[in-house]
C-alpha cells in the first residue's frame, strides 16, 4: 500500500507540476517565436510531380512563373503572412438496428440396436430416442448523434514552400481572459490559388487540416478528473 502511495504522489507531482508553478499567477502565454523552431515541428512532405523549368520567350512582359501583370500583395513565400478562416457546422445522425433470432430441433431413435432394441439408449437417456433443441435471439440498437461548430478567424504563416509550389501554413492564437488560456492552433497544406485576393483562405481549402481548440487554467482544471483518478482508471479492471 505504501509503494502504490508513492507511486500515485509521484505521478501526481510530474503531472501536476505546471499547475503547481503557476499557483497564484495567470497561466502563463508562450513566446512569440519561430513555429518551425517548436520542439514538435517536423518539416512536411507530400508527393509532387517533377520539376520543370518554366518556358522563356524574349521581348515577354511576363516574368516566368508570374501569376498576375503587377505584384501579388497575396503570402508567396514562407515567412508571408495570410488570414485563416474557420467556419465547420458539421451534423451527423447514425442509427442502426439489429434483430436476429433463430430455434432448431433434432428428434431420432433406434427401435433395435443389434438386439438391444431400445435397452441401451435408454439406460443412457431414459428415452428409446435422442432429442436435441436449441434457440438464439439477439437484439441490438445503436444511435450517434454529433453537432460540432465552430468559428474562428487568425492570422497563419507560411513555413514551407514545397516543391510543387504548395504553402505549408501553421496559426497559432492564445487569449487570456480572466485566468483562463485560450488556444488556438490551426495547420495544413494550401494551393496559391486557394487563397484569395484578401488573403484569406478558408479552412475547406486546407489540406491535412488540423484544428486545435483548448486551452488551460482555473475552469479546465475543475473540468477534468483528477490525476489519482485518471490513474487509477486506466489501471483499475472494474
Amino acid at each position: 500500500m505504501a509503494g502504490l502511495v508513492v507511486v500515485l504522489t509521484g505521478l501526481a507531482g510530474c503531472m501536476g507540476a505546471g499547475t503547481l508553478s503557476e499557483l497564484g499567477h495567470p497561466p502563463r502565454m508562450t513566446r512569440t517565436a519561430d513555429p518551425t523552431m517548436a520542439p514538435d515541428y517536423r518539416p512536411v512532405t507530400m508527393p509532387t510531380p517533377p520539376l520543370q523549368a518554366p518556358p522563356t520567350e524574349v521581348g515577354s512582359l511576363w516574368r516566368p512563373g508570374s501569376r498576375a501583370f503587377f505584384k501579388d500583395q497575396r503570402a508567396a513565400q514562407a515567412g508571408d503572412l495570410l488570414t485563416v478562416k474557420i467556419q465547420v457546422a458539421d451534423t451527423a445522425n447514425v442509427t442502426n438496428n439489429t434483430t436476429a433470432s433463430g430455434s432448431g430441433a433434432e428428434a431420432f431413435g433406434i427401435p433395435s440396436f443389434f438386439g438391444f432394441k431400445g435397452r441401451f439408449i435408454s439406460h443412457l437417456t431414459s428415452a428409446d430416442a435422442l432429442q436435441t433443441n436449441s434457440s438464439s435471439s439477439n437484439n441490438g440498437a445503436g444511435t450517434i448523434r454529433r453537432i460540432d461548430t465552430v468559428t474562428l478567424t487568425l492570422a497563419g504563416v507560411i513555413t514551407q514552400v514545397l516543391p510543387n509550389g504548395n504553402f505549408v501554413v501553421v496559426a497559432r492564437q492564445e487569449v487570456r481572459v480572466n485566468g483562463e488560456l485560450r488556444q488556438i492552433m490551426v495547420s495544413g497544406v494550401v494551393r496559391p490559388q486557394d487563397i484569395s485576393e484578401d488573403n484569406i483562405v478558408t479552412h475547406d481549402r486546407i489540406a491535412e487540416a488540423r484544428i486545435s481548440y483548448g486551452g488551460r487554467g482555473q475552469l479546465s482544471q475543475y473540468q477534468q478528473p483528477r490525476y489519482g483518478q485518471k490513474v487509477l482508471d486506466s489501471v483499475l479492471p472494474f
